[in-house]
């Protein structure tokens, strides 16, 4: 579903978009849109890091795994108790 949006664009830009539309032969909507998904992925491509660098260490935990699990399962029952007792 389309949504409406509004926006404060210099006067060059609006004139920009018209002239590129017309000479694409394309609605205004879909140049915008086009820049919009390569600008994206331009900052996605730029900003994308290493998933095992930023994770790193997250599997060295101060307490044990016993300990991990009586937690889990701790948290879990009472959260079980709250909702159908």
């Amino acid at each position: 579903m389309d949504r409406l949006l509004s926006a404060q664009v210099e006067e060059r830009v609006v004139r920009r978009i018209g002239s590129l539309a017309r000479r694409l032969r394309t609605s205004k909507k879909r140049v915008i849109e086009s820049a919009i998904e390569l600008y994206a992925a331009k900052v996605d491509k730029r900003q994308a890091q290493d998933v095992f660098e930023q994770t790193c260490g997250a599997w060295r935990r101060k307490e044990s795994a016993k300990e991990l699990v009586k937690n889990a399962r701790r948290a879990f029952c009472n959260s079980m108790q709250r909702r159908h007792v």
